[in-house]
């Protein structure tokens, strides 16, 4: 499948060593690599690649250097270190990549299982988010993937913005784009509309971007007005760092003598009862922190 989970003390997919078979791609930092010389058992093992893309064989003066060479590159490379230490004449050497710890991908936010894994092989887009368990049902629009910088490059990581429905709905070959590792995939949560107050289900509901809601369409998903709803209605909106209050004649909009209201994410559209008082911005407050579900605990547990 081309990736491999991470685990305690492990990197990438590494099969019973020394026999790993994983495929060959440039070697990284933190890599593990089996070295085989035929007839050279002593200097016959594994090594981790350091942290500086160099490691050490037994006998040979200096540290042999395979960060961003290909398995067969870093035998011949092995190979010429042994003769010109005068070690072995005609050395034979295979190199087997065991673990690749250099190539992390990350798959977070509303996804159903966020993981880092490690790009064993071609990785495509879907096979990363698939390997996430899917899309979360909170998820927004589009998705961000975070590219790595290349070596030496002085400017900010460059960040790919992929809309949902065009790599999944529409299929476009061209979205599902190649992984090779180092990225950092995150998935946004859409944006929010919280309902709170007299209505039958209170609950937080999801908005896409560039689409309207209103409040006649959040009383719908909120199952309609509770009894003792009041003829008013208020939206709770941030703005400029302060949460602003706007009237709405509930009662005059679902008679259709008034226009209906839009709404934006992260909207709290509060119906009071006509009975008690109404909540305190504080508590408004706590439900936008802490979701619909938050809201309607306090409702219930009789904060006003």
């Amino acid at each position: 499948m081309g990736f491999a989970a991470t685990g305690p003390g492990r990197c990438g997919a590494a099969p019973d060593l020394p026999s790993a078979n994983l495929p060959a791609q440039r070697i990284g930092p933190n890599d593990l690599l089996a070295v085989s010389v035929y007839d050279a058992p002593e200097l016959t093992r594994t090594v981790r690649v350091g942290a500086d893309g160099f490691f050490s064989l037994p006998m040979l003066p200096r540290r042999v250097k395979a960060e961003g060479l290909m398995p067969g590159d870093l035998e011949a490379a092995i190979a010429a270190a042994l003769k010109d230490a005068k070690l072995i004449v005609d050395p034979v050497v295979t190199v087997t990549v065991a673990e690749y710890c250099s190539r992390p991908i990350s798959v977070a936010g509303a996804v159903k299982q966020p993981l880092t894994f490690q790009a064993a092989g071609p990785v495509r887009l879907l096979e990363a988010l698939a390997r996430a368990g899917g899309l979360a049902p909170e998820a927004g629009p589009e998705i961000l993937v975070t590219h790595p910088q290349s070596a030496g490059a002085a400017s900010l990581p460059f960040v790919q913005r992929i809309l949902v429905n065009s790599l999944i709905d529409g299929a476009d070959p061209a979205l599902n784009i190649a992984l090779t590792g180092g990225e950092e995939i995150r998935v946004p949560e859409a944006g929010r509309v919280y309902v709170i107050g007299n209505v039958k289900k209170p609950g937080a509901f999801p908005v896409q971007d560039g689409v309207e809601s209103s409040v006649l369409q959040m009383l719908a998903l909120a199952g309609g007005l509770a009894p003792y709803a009041t003829k008013d209605a208020y939206i709770y909106r941030r703005e400029g760092g302060a949460r602003n209050e706007i009237p709405v004649a509930l009662s005059s909009i679902m008679q259709r003598k008034s226009p209906d209201v839009p709404l934006l994410a992260n909207d709290i559209f509060y119906v009071p009862d006509n009975k008690t008082r109404r909540l305190t911005l504080g508590a408004l407050d706590k439900v936008a922190a802490f979701g619909a579900g938050a809201g309607t605990a306090i409702i219930y547990a009789g904060v006003r």
